[in-house]
């Protein structure tokens, strides 16, 4: 599932510690730019006061530069209206640096003193103070935009789950619909032919209820492998009956798979879907094959379940018809392979291979651990 983004207190947090060390390494290389141990200790201190006073007017200013940046993103300017507002509070940067820094000599030193520095570096400082104001909006414009890419990539992600879980609740939440009905007519059918097989039907029928109404009650938990192939028996049996010899089905378990784990209607819309398009739609019906088996390579859960039927191309698969140019019906196999990226976070494995007059066959591989 996607990660939650973090807080808002948290992202600023940690933004200003950032911006406190860029603060304090600005210091210590201005300290040790004017600096010459070999001239002794006084100018070791001369240059770490001349640091302190100079910097700590934009280090002070450098804090509401953040919110400036993010009310001018916010406020859906054009370009040329947020230059205009970047060049005045350049300018305003620069004089409010030179303007913190000259009421600080003066209550140090008084006017005088105060004056001939403010004369001696005002070209200085307002050129200064335009380059660091560039800078810091620089660095806090990436920041805003990496916080709003970041949280489009969380609202995607968190989107894409929510549709993949709809997909999941849907698949879990019924059985499809042509299939009930056949059923049904089956078993009426049954009851004045066969009752013992009518009542065999029923409880075949019971089961397949059951174990869906409780899927859907925990869609999110897992079942075993033996019974998930207890309930695709169960719909088997029922299928035959409307399909008779036509329907052929060939099983390969290794039994040390059986008490697997997979989420609940993993393998039924797979077959359901081969039924559906590869077998009933031929006179001559088609074979079925499911196969479950321990991967040698990551002890993994490997499904495949195959059809002999017509196939289709894959690009018309992935365009969303048949291969005689209609609407593929039954269960989307993308919903499937949605439902395995939410479930396992991208480490299980979904694979389609098909074409014309080859067949259909989906390859599944779930983690164990």
């Amino acid at each position: 599932m996607p990660r939650s983004s973090p807080r808002p207190a948290d992202s600023n947090h940690k933004l200003w510690l950032a911006y406190a060390g860029l603060c304090l390494l600005s210091w210590m290389l201005y300290a040790m730019a004017g600096t010459e141990l070999q001239r002794g200790i006084w100018q070791l201190w001369g240059a770490v006061y001349q640091a302190t006073l100079s910097l700590w007017p934009p280090m002070l200013l450098g804090v509401a530069v953040l919110p400036w940046v993010g009310w001018l993103q916010r406020s859906g300017l054009g370009t040329p209206a947020s230059l205009s507002l970047h060049a005045l509070a350049a300018l305003l940067f620069a004089a409010l640096w030179q303007g913190l820094e000259f009421l600080t000599a003066w209550w140090l030193f008084g006017a005088d003193h105060a004056e001939a520095t403010l004369q001696q570096l005002v070209l200085w400082r307002a050129i200064w103070g335009v380059f660091v104001y560039i800078a810091l909006v620089a660095g806090f414009a990436a920041v805003l935009n990496a916080r709003r890419a970041r949280a489009s990539a969380v609202a995607a992600a968190q989107a894409e789950s929510a549709l993949a879980r709809a997909e999941l609740a849907a698949i879990s939440g019924k059985l499809n619909p042509h299939f009930l009905f056949n059923t049904l007519n089956i078993l009426i059918a049954l009851t004045r032919k066969d009752p013992k097989a009518a009542e065999d039907a029923l409880l075949r029928f019971a089961g397949m209820l059951r174990y869906v109404l409780d899927s859907k009650r925990s869609a999110s938990d897992r079942v075993s492998l033996q019974d998930e192939v207890d309930f695709v028996r169960d719909y088997l049996a029922l299928e035959s009956l409307r399909l008779g010899p036509r329907l052929h089905i060939a099983w390969q378990l290794d039994p040390a798979t059986l008490d697997d784990e997979l989420p609940a209607l993993t393998l039924q819309p797979l077959v359901e879907n081969s039924i559906l398009h590869g077998i009933a739609p031929r006179t001559g019906g088609g074979c079925i094959s499911i196969s479950a088996r321990r991967d040698a390579l990551n002890a993994g859960l490997a499904l495949t379940v195959q059809d002999d039927g017509p196939g289709c191309d894959p690009a018309r698969l992935e365009a969303g018809v048949d291969a005689d140019g209609g609407a593929r019906r039954g269960i989307g196999l993308s919903a499937l392979r949605r439902r395995f990226a939410l479930d396992f976070e991208g480490r299980a494995r979904f694979k389609i291979h098909t074409a014309p007059g080859a067949g259909f066959r989906v390859d599944l591989w779930i983690p164990q651990a």
